[in-house]
């Protein structure tokens, strides 16, 4: 008796699948019996350009293995663009049944330096994009009451870094966009999560490797496959997670974090109400002892990749 395949049967949208992370995830989901909806326009990393090779690329390396794949070349920060995405798979194998939306591009300034151009386009990319692929894709979930969206956000926007404004804005964006997806849809068992991934990809590889410091994080960082992150994304994408929405999981390579969510962690209360003076001698000084720092990821994350 052989094993069923995670996604049997399952038609899947993995944006940005051309390279890295979402090859991965492509490759993967069609090794578990998915038909897969590989779209990727072939931009640089910065979003320009296109070049149909990465995708066409992955969709022949899905075949030569006996899988089913389709290239697409749309992008999806615009959302008429963006749609045909879903209307390919539809139209192509009938039906819909998740969508990963991976896509992303880097355009990185410290904050005073950013470009107008740098913070839209990044937003567009990520944000909006993630935004335009979902929403064509939950009337469809909507009408058979079922359906999995696995957005990627990171710890650039969950906890900090330097010169990501746009990324970090458009990454905790995603967060808000996946929970009310998963609060909207879930009375039509739609389920809606996030990952933030670990992994060495052409949008880190811009790393200094001036110092042996900088040439070791390097070294530890690529051992980060972007294999890694696919197992957690076929799971998300399976039945076998139909309990499992509005989460984000972390994935450092063989780690697997469940993500906080913002909650109250103290409270202060006057029953007169608050004024400038009490909130500077009593208000804030009683809250400061729980403020966050100005953390970034590597601050947080201290042990190296296990």
């Amino acid at each position: 008796m052989t094993d069923t395949k995670a996604l049997d049967g399952k038609v899947i949208i993995v944006t940005g699948a051309g390279r890295g992370i979402g090859r991965e995830i492509a490759l993967l989901c069609a090794a578990e019996g998915a038909k897969v909806v590989v779209n990727d326009p072939g931009s640089a990393a910065d979003g320009s350009g296109t070049n149909a090779s990465p995708a066409e690329e992955v969709v022949e390396e899905i075949k030569k293995r006996g899988g089913t794949a389709i290239a697409n070349f749309e992008t999806v920060a615009e959302s008429i663009p963006a749609s045909k995405i879903v209307k390919m798979a539809t139209d192509t194998y009938g039906k819909l049944d998740g969508v990963v939306n991976n896509a992303g591009i880097l355009r990185d300034a410290i904050f005073h330096k950013m470009s107008v151009d740098a913070f839209e386009s990044v937003i567009k990319v990520h944000l909006l994009g993630s935004f335009y692929v979902s929403h064509a894709a939950a009337r469809l979930f909507r009408e058979q009451e079922s359906g999995a969206f696995v957005h990627f956000t990171s710890t650039s926007g969950l906890v900090g870094n330097y010169g990501q404004a746009n990324y970090a804005a458009a990454k905790l964006g995603i967060v808000g966009l996946s929970k009310s997806i998963a609060l909207d849809m879930e009375r039509y068992n739609v389920r809606s999560n996030c990952i933030s991934p670990f992994a060495w990809s052409r949008l880190i590889g811009s790393i200094p490797t001036e110092t042996e410091a900088q040439k070791a994080r390097v070294e530890r960082v690529k051992q980060m496959g972007p294999e890694k992150i696919a197992p957690i994304v076929a799971y998300l994408l399976s039945d076998a997670s139909k309990a499992v929405s509005g989460q984000i999981f972390g994935v450092r390579m063989n780690e697997i974090f469940l993500m906080g969510q913002s909650r109250p962690i103290r409270s202060v209360h006057r029953s007169e109400g608050w004024t400038y003076k009490t909130l500077a001698e009593h208000g804030i000084p009683a809250l400061q002892g729980s403020f966050y720092k100005l953390d970034r990821s590597p601050t947080v994350f201290t042990w190296d990749p296990i």
